[in-house]
Formats: structure tokens, sequence, C-alpha cells
């Protein structure tokens, strides 16, 4: 008998030392049994999603790659607004609406917007390369030619951090990436609703230009805002009237800023690449 009257277990460990070994046994084997199969961290924190969060978790991703914090570089350009203000085509805050609501509607927005769309479609590589082909060989000058592939290249790096199968394999192909059938293809990947993405690219597009005519007229920060907000009914109707749109309907009727870019290319002092 040992101390306390209590008889020895046959093994010499006391009663609940002897369960516990043969617990810290089983994890031992468990820890060493080898695992066929492929754990992603991501998935193990990843818990199922109700709708209403994954259209957060979706919309959450649309403005951080349309924030003018995500380093695509377009603080830089300023789709030939450079020239028009030199020129005198924009000397104020409606000459700057005008002139931006046809950009919207008959110039780079409107193509950019069915540019996104179709690339949001591709259902392959070949698709994706056909589109970004013809994307970067619609431009209607070098520098805005350089301005869309500058920002799509930019914005693929960036997005690694997120993944997209086909818009990765664009990149590693050394294929052209212009900037909306960039921002397509990564949307498409995380489940972006095609309108909304489309909503989203014009958006940024216009503010981007509010935000180089502020410095060029010059502008106050106030009259900048009302020339944006003015703009929102042309960022919905042009979003609206792409749903549809087929690449035969690209094109654009902005022939003065088309003619804007190309003066910019020798516009004797330069605050902007485009």
């Amino acid at each position: 008998m040992t101390e306390g009257g209590r008889k020895p277990s046959p093994s010499g460990r006391g009663l609940g030392e002897g369960v516990f070994a043969a617990e810290r046994q089983a994890a031992g084997a468990a820890e060493t049994r080898p695992f066929a199969g492929k754990v992603s961290l991501q998935d193990s924190l990843t818990p199922t999603l109700s709708r209403r969060e994954r259209e957060q978790a979706t919309l959450l991703k649309l403005l951080t790659w349309l924030s003018p914090a995500f380093p695509t570089g377009g603080f830089a350009y300023s789709h030939g607004l450079e020239w028009a203000v030199e020129a005198g085509d924009v000397r104020n805050e409606a000459g700057l609406a005008a002139w931006l609501d046809d950009l919207l509607r008959h110039g780079a927005g409107r193509a950019d917007a069915i540019l996104l769309r179709h690339a949001h479609r591709a259902a392959d590589l070949a698709a994706l390369a056909d589109l970004a082909e013809l994307a970067a060989a619609a431009q209607p000058s070098r520098e805005r030619q350089a301005e869309t592939l500058g920002q799509g290249g930019a914005f693929a790096l960036a997005a690694v951090v997120w993944g997209a199968p086909l818009l990765d394999a664009l990149l590693a192909a050394g294929l052209p990436v212009p900037y909306p059938v960039a921002v397509g293809a990564l949307a498409a990947a995380h489940g972006v609703a095609e309108d909304d993405a489309a909503l989203g690219l014009l958006h940024a597009f216009t503010a981007n230009a509010v935000s180089a005519a502020v410095r060029l007229v010059p502008l106050g920060q106030t009259a900048g805002l009302r020339v944006l907000a003015m703009l929102e009914p042309a960022v919905a109707q042009v979003a609206d009237d792409t749903r549809t749109a087929t690449l035969d309907d690209l094109g654009g009727a902005c022939f003065r800023s088309d003619i804007a870019a190309m003066r910019h290319e020798t516009q004797y002092t330069r605050l902007f690449r485009s």
C-alpha cells in the first residue's frame, strides 16, 4: 500500500497520469501521420459567408482596386487635359463639366466601360489576350496607349496580392495589359458584379480627370467636387448603356480630346504624362 492507502497501478503510474499518457501518445501519432491533401491558410481562416457578407467583401475589393491609393500611377495622367487647359478649351468649372461629360458619353469613358465588360466575360486566356490586343490598338495616340498600358500593367502587378488566373497569365506571357481589361479580369475572378465594376471604373476615370483639372485650371476643391457631383448621372447612364454593347460598338467622337492627347506629346511645359 502507498501513502493514503491507495494501491499503485500495475504500470507504476497514477490513475490520471495513465489516461493523459494515452492521450499524448494518440496526439503524437496524429501529428506524424502524413497528409495527402493541400491546406490553404486563407481557406482555413475564411468562414462561410452570408450573401450580405459576400457582397460587402466584393465591394471592399472594388473600392480598394479603384482607390487613388492603389499603385497604378493614375495621378500622373491628365488624358490630354493639360493641353486642353493651355489651349483654352477648358477654362473653368462649366467648361470642365462639359469636356468630361463628352468624354464619358462619346469618348474613352464609354470605350473603357465596354472593354471592361468584355474582359469580365472572357472565358479563357485566348479571349482575354485578343481583347487586350484590340484595346491597345484602339488608342488614338502614343500617349493614350502609354496611359492605358502603364496603368494596366501596374494594376496587374499589384493585383497579384489577390490573384486572378487569366490576368496573371496575361502578364506572365508579356502581353499588353490595358487598364480596363485588367480591372475587368480581376473583378470577374473575385465575383465582383460586372455592373458594379463598370460603374466603379467610370467614376474613378472621372474623379482622376477632375483631380488633374483642379491642379491645372486651376479650380478650387469645392468646384472640383461640384463637377464630380454634376457628372454622376452621366456616369450612371454610360454604365447602363454599355451593358449590351458589343465590341463593334467601340469607337468615339471626341476628336478635340484626341487631338489634345496628340498635341500634349510636344507640349513645352508639362506636369503630366498624358
